[in-house]
């Protein structure tokens, strides 16, 4: 089972970024920087060979939904990807609500109808449950797939086989699912400043329409440049450019 996950994943990588599959790097390079690691399919394996720990995290908070292009487009080829490579010095935190509604009766209404409203409970639900590398390799697989919803069940049991679909639907049709979902829009309206379309990121709890533009341009890069702490081989380049020096006759 191991191993077919492997490949699903790395499959996923394949549709969502379009990487060629073939790899010149030596194994030695695979979890040097996160351009290697892609086009070599490996992220799985660096995320697992990266898992240390260290204070200070750079964190990143992503307010989305989940049937919205970008949000999808954002979690799949910046997000997830930079997690992989960089959790040793990165915290996540996901909230799916974005520009959903919540009534006085506490029901939901999402701008991507019913289905993404029931997408952002499934996901909710997953994080609560679940540990959060399973879980957030769960929501990868179903934002990277054709059909967010449908692939949930499949992308739960290759990454959490533990889980029980069963129990996630219970929590995403019932008390508990409207209760998390109630944080998610409650810490979703206490944003400051206000959050004015999705995906919109925090960094270290903060939001400016600079840091949301690098973050969009490149996570990674942003993240390297941030953390204050000695910097993990994966944000220094694997193959750089030596000047050279010539004494010409």
């Amino acid at each position: 089972m191991r191993g077919v996950a492997i490949l699903i994943f790395t499959a996923c990588i394949a549709v969502v970024a379009s990487f060629s599959i073939s790899c010149k790097y030596p194994p030695s390079l695979w979890c040097s920087s996160l351009e290697i690691a892609t086009e070599c399919g490996v992220l799985r394996q660096c995320l697992e060979f990266n898992n240390t720990k260290t204070d200070d995290k750079v964190e990143v908070a992503l307010y989305y939904e989940s049937l919205c292009p970008g949000c999808r487009g954002f979690l799949a080829l910046q997000l997830f990807p930079t997690w992989a490579m960089l959790q040793d010095i990165m915290d996540v935190k996901l909230i799916p609500f974005g520009n959903a509604q919540e009534n006085p009766a506490g029901q939901f209404t999402c701008q991507h109808g019913e289905e993404e409203c029931l997408g952002n409970m499934i996901e909710t639900c997953i994080l609560n449950s679940v540990d959060f590398g399973k879980a957030f390799l769960t929501i990868f697989c179903m934002e990277a797939s054709d059909n967010v919803v449908k692939s949930a069940e499949t992308c739960l049991g290759l990454y959490s086989p533990s889980s029980k679909w069963e129990t996630i639907m219970t929590c995403a049709k019932g008390d508990q699912g409207t209760k998390l979902m109630h944080d998610n829009a409650v810490q979703t309206g206490a944003l400051k400043p206000p959050h004015e379309y999705v995906p919109w990121i925090t960094v270290n709890g903060e939001h400016t329409e600079d840091l949301q533009n690098k973050a969009m341009g490149s996570l990674f890069n942003l993240v390297c440049s941030l953390y204050k702490g000695e910097k993990p081989p994966a944000c220094t380049p694997a193959v750089q450019n030596k000047s050279r020096s010539y004494c010409f006759n």
